[in-house]
């Protein structure tokens, strides 16, 4: 039987303000990117979301972004690689010990927004970000876009990586993610959202924005936390991966 994981960036919330379905997407994904308190989220919050994601058998990664709450960590920032190096060690250490004071370990790491996206086309950044994390746990699974600097760079330094596919985003010819900057980035139609996330694990393909078939083999699909309605999105994905025989699991089970 095929399998796939299924993650979803969760914990964005923080202080007064409450962003996201949480708990409703817990009944459908496999593994859950948790915000570190630098783009969104809190203390509280990152403490909340590890208990919920272990009351599901859920898997948990850490999810670091640039510190840009204002922005959502969706604007690009000119750090140095030593700067870009601290603040994933510091955030991915920071949920690590959230997660051991409740008796669960970390699977995987996820950088966020536009230090996610920098990451996969810079070698620099991409660098930067494997060296934090297999100094804090080289048992970590560094997550990016197929064929991303950022796997080849947790690649070098020893680490285990899963290629990361977006059902509900549109891709370029090159395989790249449409620039949220454009429109029809995002891909609202639930129907077509779910024969994308299909189509990508069954055929290993996803169609361009110019109609082009793209190669694309992934071993995890995100599903946006903050999108509307994310939670019966997610539900509708995972009955149509159940329907075309395909098993969702944490990549702890499947790597």
């Amino acid at each position: 039987m095929t399998q796939i994981d299924l993650n979803a960036d969760l914990g964005e919330s923080f202080g007064a303000w409450s962003k996201g379905q949480d708990e409703a997407l817990m009944t459908s994904i496999s593994s859950a990117n948790v915000a570190c308190g630098f783009h969104a989220g809190d203390p509280s919050v990152m403490r909340n979301t590890v208990w919920l994601a272990r009351q599901h058998g859920v898997a948990i990664g850490a999810h670091p972004g640039f510190p840009d709450l204002a922005g959502f960590g969706r604007r690009d920032i000119h750090a140095s690689p030593r700067e870009i190096e601290d603040l994933v060690l510091y955030q991915v250490a920071a949920l690590a010990g959230v997660a051991a004071a409740q008796r669960v370990g970390l699977q995987h790491v996820k950088a966020h927004g536009a230090l996610y996206t920098m990451a996969c086309r810079d070698a620099q950044i991409a660098e930067a970000i494997a060296r934090a994390v297999a100094a804090l746990d080289r048992g970590l699974i560094l997550f990016g876009l197929p064929g991303s600097e950022l796997l080849r760079a947790g690649e070098r330094a020893g680490l285990a990586v899963a290629a990361e596919a977006f059902a509900d985003r549109a891709y370029e010819p090159d395989g790249s993610l449409t620039s949220r900057q454009k429109a029809g980035s995002v891909i609202h139609d639930p129907e077509e959202v779910v024969s994308r996330a299909v189509r990508m694990v069954t055929r290993g393909e996803v169609v361009a924005t110019d109609g082009s078939v793209v190669q694309l083999r992934a071993a995890t699909i995100c599903v946006h936390g903050d999108t509307p309605d994310a939670a019966t999105l997610a539900t509708r994905i995972r009955a149509g991966l159940d329907a075309a025989g395909v098993s969702v699991k944490p990549l702890s089970t499947t790597l």
